[in-house]
């Protein structure tokens, strides 16, 4: 980047010869002098003069002019003005208080000059430096949010600040950006600032490390080396760390976009699929039921007949299950609410699924006989079977299974609880998703990893909700909490 600096005429007057500048405060003297000896001047006034010469040299050259311009002054005003004129014979301590207060006078102009001058030159830094922060907040917002923001990040700053070299370390991709000449011993200089978890400067080499945070906590860390103040540098992290975690809140964005339109289409091709099996689903379980019902079949062919009979029941409740998953995530299932009685429900599912009473026994505790939710029926039943039939499924033999109910405040709660394989607790939320299953378990329990999501749709439609709560003491509980009065909200 260039950069034109202007000289006004103080500084241009700072750059003469002090040769050239003491010549210059000479000759106002003695102009001051002549003038003063020929008009007969009293001491005062020329002294006064005088002084005002040494303002002016100590602001516009410095403080060595000044107290040459001092002494010159003083001695002028011994030889020509103090008696015994033309003599440098000192009389009176007047001199030495003239010369006291012109040297005074010389130090304190020079350090208020020096000072302002400093100001001057800090100011005009931080307006570079604010010039240099805009414009590489203004190209930050141009990145390529689907490439890695650190190799771009890396040249903005390379060439904006003019730096000597920039390394940026990106925690969330584990890559480091470098630019420009570092040593061998610096390569990971960013990494090791991002572990070290604290800023580092080093004055000698005008080295800046910076650690690049977030709301969220950091993500990452910049080394820049190069004639930069605190400030900007501090200011230039900040950018650095926004612009890494616009990348990744747009990465995860894309992701999720992704999976989202991945879930859509997966779950159009298994609704049309459940749509299409439909038809011959019950066609083959017709013939199958009206075989048995015909009798005369040998012992083989009878039981041919009731293993078709009974897939066909498996696979007609698979797909009604996921047209009804279908209906609740587009929101077109409307509530047939009326009051249901929680005991009769539970009885009821129980007596239409028979259990296995070989390898568990069913214990239903329901805290109040007549305690009632106001629900669609069709839905409730949907979700106790499918959590009935998830405790058969995982349940150690010979271990009860319990389906209990309560009234707690305006909600009501049913749980299903059993003893066998825990779930892990990074699963326990996302065994609710569409297709997904524990990868303890998918191997060891046939299944598809649909039912969990179409009861919590389910209970989302109700307003309620649903969750799992496991550990090797206490066994698994599968819970469902349902307003008294649920209805669908839009």
């Amino acid at each position: 980047m260039t950069k034109s600096v202007f000289l006004g005429p103080a500084q241009t007057r700072r750059k003469l010869p002090i040769l050239v500048q003491c010549a210059a405060a000479t000759v106002i003297l003695a102009v001051l002098t002549c003038y003063g000896f020929v008009f007969q001047t009293n001491l005062l006034t020329i002294g006064l003069l005088y002084l005002l010469v040494v303002v002016a040299v100590a602001s516009l050259f410095g403080f060595k002019q000044a107290t040459y311009t001092s002494i010159v002054a003083v001695l002028l005003l011994d030889y020509y003005f103090e008696p015994p004129l033309f003599s440098f014979v000192v009389e009176s301590p007047a001199l030495f208080v003239a010369l006291l207060t012109f040297e005074a006078t010389a130090l304190t102009i020079s350090r208020l000059q020096a000072k302002e001058r400093r100001v001057s030159s800090e100011v005009a830094i931080h307006r570079a430096g604010m010039e240099q922060l805009y414009e590489l907040s203004r190209s930050s917002l141009l990145l390529d949010l689907r490439q890695p923001p650190g190799p771009q990040l890396a040249v903005l700053i390379h060439r904006i600040f003019d730096a000597r070299a920039v390394a940026l370390y990106d925690t969330n991709l584990s890559r480091q950006d470098r630019m420009g000449e570092w040593e061998a011993s610096e390569e990971n200089l960013a990494k090791e600032c991002f572990l070290g978890g604290a800023p580092q400067d080093v004055a000698s080499t005008q080295t800046w490390q910076r650690v690049l945070r977030v709301a969220s906590g950091p993500v990452g860390a910049l080394a820049v080396r190069g004639k930069l103040t605190p400030l900007v540098v501090d200011a230039l992290a900040s950018l650095a760390a926004i612009a890494i975690d616009r990348y990744q809140s747009f990465e995860k964005e894309e992701r999720a976009e992704t999976a989202k339109k991945s879930e859509q289409l997966r779950g159009a091709v298994m609704d049309s699929l459940a749509h299409e099996l439909k038809t011959p689903l019950t066609a083959v379980q017709t013939a199958s039921s009206g075989l048995l019902e015909l009798g005369g079949l040998t012992e083989p062919q009878y039981n041919l007949v009731t293993l078709i009979d009974g897939e066909a029941v498996r696979l007609n409740k698979l797909c009604t299950r996921l047209l009804k998953a279908a209906k609740l995530e587009a929101q077109q299932v409307g509530l047939d609410t009326a009051e249901v009685n929680v005991l009769e429900l539970v009885s009821g599912v129980l007596a239409a699924h028979s259990a296995e009473p070989e390898r568990n026994n069913i214990e239903v505790a329901v805290e109040n006989p007549s305690l009632t939710v106001r629900a669609d029926r069709g839905l409730l039943e949907m979700i106790l079977t499918q959590y009935i039939d998830n405790a058969r499924k995982y349940s150690t033999a010979g271990t009860p299974i319990e389906v209990a109910a309560r009234a707690s405040h305006s909600e009501v709660l049913i749980s299903v609880h059993n003893f066998g394989p825990t779930i892990r607790i990074e699963d326990r939320d996302r065994i609710f998703e569409r297709f997904y299953r524990s990868p303890e378990l998918k191997d060891s329990v046939p299944g598809t990893g649909i039912g969990l999501s179409v009861v919590r749709k389910a209970a989302e439609a109700h307003r309620g909700h649903v969750w799992v709560i496991s550990d090797d003491q206490s066994g698994t509980a599968f819970s469902l909490s349902l307003p008294m009065d649920a209805r669908r909200t839009h």
